[in-house]
């Protein structure tokens, strides 16, 4: 008994170190508490168009500093029911919950629930990063059990209350209160107060103006949490969720564009100075462009099944941007069609598998076979064309007959060599290693797409897309940080591939395109069942990209990249200014 109680006495004594110690490299760079719960706010962002107007503002929004007594009672309700039901009875760890979750998550198989306390929740959102990993998760429950030692739990609601992110720039409860329904916090209704504590799980996705679907169906799920606490009956729950509805958020022209702008501005201008940007945006051009992607859409694109459509105007010596619509209705769906959608590219791929035939060796006047091919299970079809025999290069992508292309590839020193082109211009893919890159099943972005065919407007300079052409920070003028061009192509290549795709629109698949007394190249493209519609081309020193489809990439009626995407190209390029 006494080696035994030696022994257990050791092992507590070893064990408590090993403990302590493992604390300490859990503790080592832990954050200073104290710090942290400071107020901190990002720099405001005034963005200015080309000609100096007004585009929008932006920046982390604050409200009025609210005590649990200025609020209606049923916000923090709402909260304790959705997030932490034992939120008073717990130390700040809740071994409850934690077993009732992981009871939960293996009776339905998957991670349907989650342990962490609300005190967890604020000690990630106000110290820790949203890593995970096991190191994470014990500085948060070391962060939390800190918190409930500092603080009543009065005082922790408040904190959480007055500093959750969520969602819109928005920080703490009074601030998305007047973003998102334009009251202070103080004067929140019920449903309103369920929809802002239902937020925090997802503020970017699913606040009401990112997606007020998702944002109405998360208050409703709070709603019914409140009643099977008994905070409010079933009946409230039902009526309250019924009444939930936001207000159109403003028209802005600039959505898009100035969602993309924004989008890393703390990486490109670091520091807490408010800025002032003007960016590359032409309003006027931009206005166009919605109208007639509007009226489009709305014609024959809706007897077509076509639901949404993106553009994007671009100057080919530089990659400045100088109109994006990346939809069809900002107000209804800010996704970024134009920047964000990645999708097979179809044939507007084309050129870059005949630029690697060029640098290969071959000519615009060189010929290629149209005759039917098998490679293994694969045999690609050419639509309505009829065979013809041996093609000069130059014809076969006027008409872009698909196993023309597929013999050009091998010609070319096959995929890898077309990619090796693509990644040059600037596309990321992924694109597979076969021989059915050549009718481009790899993915990409419209944006990716236009500036890659700068390029080829230009005479063989790759850009970097960009829309800011000045910034300034306190009366300080900083450089903007854009990319100069490099070159990527040699000129006679470029000249070749550029006269090549004139011929698209002046006796090939992109004949709708055409516009009298103004000379363009371009290349259609349409993918498989008609899910996706392209057309990009370039006349003088601007590029236009423009794809239509729908988000859930159910086929068109027979909408292909000869037919509305070049018509829409023909509408936009007759309305810039020559």
């Amino acid at each position: 008994m006494r080696r035994i109680a030696a022994w257990a006495l050791m092992g507590t004594v070893w064990g408590g170190l090993a403990l302590g110690a493992l604390l300490l490299v859990f503790a080592w760079d832990l954050p200073r508490p104290e710090e942290a719960l400071e107020t901190t706010r990002r720099p405001s962002v005034t963005l200015e168009a080309a000609d100096g107007r007004l585009l929008s503002t932006s920046g982390d929004l604050y409200g009025d500093t609210l005590r649990l007594r200025d609020l209606p009672v049923h916000l923090p309700t709402a909260l304790l029911a959705i997030e932490d039901r034992r939120f008073r009875q717990h130390f700040g760890l809740d071994p409850i919950g934690l077993m009732r979750a992981a009871w939960v998550n293996l009776t339905s198989g998957r991670v349907a629930q989650g342990g962490s306390t609300l005190t967890q929740q604020l000690a990630k959102n106000l110290f820790l990063t949203p890593e995970r990993s096991l190191r994470r998760k014990v500085q948060e429950a070391m962060l939390a059990l800190w918190l409930e030692s500092r603080f009543t739990k009065d005082q922790l609601l408040e904190i959480y209350l007055n500093r959750v992110y969520l969602g819109g720039g928005a920080y703490g409860v009074d601030a998305a209160a007047r973003l998102y329904f334009g009251v202070p916090a103080r004067r929140l209704a019920l449903w309103q107060s369920a929809v802002l504590v239902g937020l925090p799980r997802a503020p970017s996705r699913l606040n009401p103006r990112a997606n007020p679907q998702a944002a109405a169906q998360r208050g409703a799920e709070v709603l019914r949490a409140m009643a099977a606490t008994g905070a409010i009956t079933e009946a409230q729950a039902a009526a309250e969720a019924e009444r939930i509805a936001f207000p159109p958020r403003p028209s802005r022209d600039s959505g898009w564009f100035a969602d993309w702008v924004n989008d890393d501005l703390a990486a490109r201008f670091p520091g807490s100075a408010d800025l002032t940007l003007r960016t590359t945006m032409d309003l006027r051009v931009q206005a166009m462009v919605e109208a007639r992607l509007e009226a489009l859409l709305a014609g024959p694109g809706a007897a077509a099944d076509v639901g949404q459509g993106a553009v994007i105007v671009m100057d080919a010596a530089t990659g400045a941007v100088r109109a994006m619509a990346g939809g069809r209705d900002y107000r209804r769906s800010s996704f970024n069609r134009a920047v964000s959608a990645r999708r097979q590219p179809g044939s507007v791929f084309k050129p870059f598998v005949y630029l690697a035939a060029l640098e290969h060796g071959l000519h615009p006047e060189s010929t290629v076979s149209d005759a039917p091919i098998t490679l293994g299970r694969w045999s690609p079809g050419n639509g309505n064309w009829r065979p013809r025999g041996d093609l000069p290069l130059e014809e076969a992508l006027a008409h872009s007959v698909n196993t023309a292309a597929v013999r050009v590839l091998a010609r070319a020193g096959g995929a890898r060599e077309a990619a090796a082109v693509a990644r040059r211009l600037g596309l990321a893919g992924p694109f597979p290693n076969d021989a059915t890159i050549a009718l481009g099943t790899g993915e990409a972005s419209l944006l990716e797409l236009t500036a890659a065919y700068a390029a080829i407007a230009n005479g063989g300079m790759r850009v970097v897309p960009h829309g800011i052409a000045a910034a300034r920070a306190d009366r300080r003028v900083l450089p903007p940080g854009n990319v100069a061009p490099s070159r990527v192509l040699a000129a006679g290549d470029a000249q070749a591939i550029r006269r090549m795709m004139e011929a698209v629109v002046s006796r090939g698949s992109g004949r709708a395109a055409a516009v009298p007394g103004r000379p363009a190249a371009g290349k259609t493209g349409t993918t498989q069942d008609f899910r996706d519609a392209w057309f990009i081309g370039f006349s003088g020193g601007t590029v236009i990209g423009i794809w239509l489809g729908n988000d859930d990439a159910t086929p068109m009626e027979d909408v292909r990249g000869g037919t509305l995407p070049a018509r829409l190209f023909h509408e936009i390029l007759e309305g810039l200014p020559r």
